[in-house]
């Protein structure tokens, strides 16, 4: 995964992997369309409620390095990201609550005990070439080792949770250049090139 690759590039890149690749057993549905959450904090430090201080910094790295700032926009942790994924694994009336919590709480053990083993340190403490040596054994199902089946499966919800976190988010809504939920004086009507498109 190269680290400059363009927003959309990679979410293009990772979104279009067959999951299909990962074993039954390790299977996730292909997105996830997730609610936003009521509220994201602004100001002052985030107090999760489903994860420790050190599995919250994880859940930041790992979803900037998804969803990295760039010349437009800001990035996936500033677009409160983290703080919406630990309030859908939080919300007491989902139905795979228990499971996608431990989804995540393994996912995150998985990553520290890989870093541990080839860097000596938490996945947060490695340099970002060595965080993304770590995330390229489980962002390409089809190149990922069969061991790491559950890790892949792990990533892919993770994925899909950043990216709905994200383009739900204000910073994320501007990113898209998004024009709707706007008072306009008047309208044109749609656009004859999209009538054209459209066969209308």
């Amino acid at each position: 995964m190269n680290m400059k690759t363009g927003r959309r590039e990679l979410l293009k890149i990772l979104g279009a992997t067959p999951i299909l690749a990962v074993p039954a057993a390790a299977q996730t549905p292909p997105l996830h369309v997730h609610p936003p959450p009521a509220a994201i904090p602004t100001k002052g430090p985030a107090k999760p409620i489903s994860f420790s201080a050190k599995e919250f910094q994880t859940i930041r790295v790992l979803a900037d390095i998804i969803i990295p700032a760039d010349a437009q926009s800001g990035s996936a942790s500033q677009a409160g990201v983290a703080e919406y994924i630990d309030e859908v694994v939080s919300d007491p009336e989902r139905k795979d609550k228990g499971r996608l919590l431990a989804q995540i709480h393994g996912g995150i053990a998985w990553l520290n005990l890989a870093a541990k083993r080839r860097f000596k340190t938490d996945f947060t403490a490695c340099k970002p070439d060595e965080q993304k040596q770590i995330v390229d054994l489980i962002a390409y199902p089809k190149k990922a080792a069969p061991e790491h089946s559950q890790a892949v499966a792990f990533f892919n919800r993770f994925r899909d949770l950043t990216a709905s976190g994200f383009y739900t988010s204000k910073i994320g809504i501007k990113d898209l250049q998004f024009k709707g939920n706007q008072i306009v004086s008047h309208w044109d009507g749609c656009p004859p090139e999209v009538l054209a498109k459209l066969g209308l």
